[in-house]
């Protein structure tokens, strides 16, 4: 097993046994407002991943934890150069 593959399963445990620790503890709203999301993740991702469906948002809230797994799932693989939008 490569060391960066075993740096990203220890990340990934870490970061998984923390969240599951503040949800527990209910230290984690279960949703974010708009605003927060887009100091969190960026206004441009959010908006990108709102129009591609990728997370709905309830009215002015969206999940936490969907915008957490489409944080950790992108890939940049949906990104334009400037230059081609």
């Amino acid at each position: 097993m490569e060391p960066n593959e075993l740096i990203g399963l220890f990340t990934a445990a870490a970061v998984a046994g923390a969240n599951e620790v503040l949800a527990t503890e209910r230290l984690l709203p279960e949703t974010l407002s708009r605003s927060e999301a887009y100091r969190r993740y960026g206004r441009t991702c959010v908006d990108r991943w709102i129009a591609e469906r990728l997370i709905t948002p309830q009215g002015t809230t969206i999940s936490r934890s969907a915008l957490e797994a489409v944080s950790a799932a992108s890939n940049r693989l949906t990104y334009l150069p400037v230059a081609e939008r």
